[in-house]
C-alpha cells in the first residue's frame, strides 16, 4: 500500500544526506497520508546508503501500530504522530541533529529573525520549547517531545513557523509534503549558521525591523505574494 507516498519519504530521507543535514543515520523523514489515516516513515537505525522505498514503515495515525513494514519504525514516530495529530495541515515532517540548529537547541535560545534571508522562511523567530520535565522524559518521552512543541507553537500556524529547536535535543521542520518539510530543515540550517556568525560579529545583534520581516515574508508568502512566477 502507499507505495508513491513509501518513495516519496525515502527520496526525502536520502536528501538528509545530498543537504549535509545528517551523521550516521541521525534524522528522518515522515510523510502522511490522512485520508487512510497513516504516516510513512524511515526505519530505526537503518543507514542511508542502500536505502529504499520497500524499507519505509506504515504507522496508523490513531493507535501508533506499524500497520506494514518489517522493520521498526523510527525511535521519533511517537513525536512525528504527536505533530500531525495536532497539526492538519502539515503533510511531512523531518527530524536532524545538524550541527548549527543543534546547537541553538542545546544553547536552550531562539533564533532570532536577524534578516530577510531569515523573514523569507519564517514569520518571526524559530523558537525553543521549554525542556521537558522528568517526569515527562520517563514517560513517553518521543510523544512527549511532540507534545512540548505543539505547546510552544500553540495558536501559531505551522505554516508560517515551519520549524523549532527542542532544547536540549535539537531542530524539528515541517511542510505540506515530506520533500517540502526537507526544504524548510535545509533552509533552517542556513539560516541557523548565518545567525551563529552574526553573533559571532556582532554578539549584541537582535531581531530585523518588524516592517522589514513582514515585507519579506508577506510577498512570498502572504495573500497578495509577487515572489516567484504564477
Amino acid at each position: 500500500m502507499l507505495e508513491q507516498l513509501k518513495q516519496d519519504v525515502c527520496d526525502a530521507n536520502l536528501r538528509l544526506v545530498t543537504e549535509g543535514l545528517v551523521f550516521q543515520t541521525w534524522g528522518n523523514v515522515s510523510g502522511v497520508d490522512r485520508e487512510a489515516g497513516v504516516l510513512v516513515i524511515k526505519p530505526s537505525g537503518v543507514n542511508y546508503d542502500g536505502m529504499h522505498a520497500g524499507q519505509m514503515v506504515v504507522v496508523s495515525l490513531e493507535t501508533g501500530d506499524v500497520v506494514e513494514g518489517d522493520l521498526n519504525p523510527s525511535s521519533d514516530t511517537p513525536t512525528h504522530r504527536a505533530l500531525y495529530n495536532a497539526w492538519p495541515t502539515v503533510g511531512g515532517i523531518v527530524h536532524t541533529h545538524s550541527l548549527y540548529s543543534t546547537a541553538f537547541a542545546q544553547a536552550q535560545r531562539a533564533i532570532q529573525p536577524m534578516g530577510t534571508t531569515h523573514a523569507d522562511f519564517c514569520y518571526g523567530p524559530v523558537p525553543c520549547t521549554r525542556p521537558l520535565t522528568p517526569e515527562e522524559i520517563q514517560d513517553e518521552y518521543e510523544a512527549n517531545t511532540g507534545h512540548v512543541i505543539a505547546e510552544t507553537l500553540q495558536g501559531v500556524d505551522p505554516i508560517q513557523v515551519p520549524a523549532i529547536v527542542v532544547a536540549e535535543h535539537g531542530p524539528f521542520a515541517w511542510g505540506i509534503n515530506a520533500d517540502k518539510a526537507v526544504t524548510q530543515a535545509a533552509t533552517l540550517e542556513q539560516v541557523a549558521r548565518m545567525a551563529t556568525e552574526t553573533l559571532r560579529l556582532a554578539p549584541d545583534a537582535g531581531a530585523m525591523r518588524d516592517v522589514l520581516l513582514d515585507k519579506h515574508f508577506l510577498r512570498k508568502h502572504g495573500p497578495g505574494a509577487y515572489y516567484g512566477q504564477k
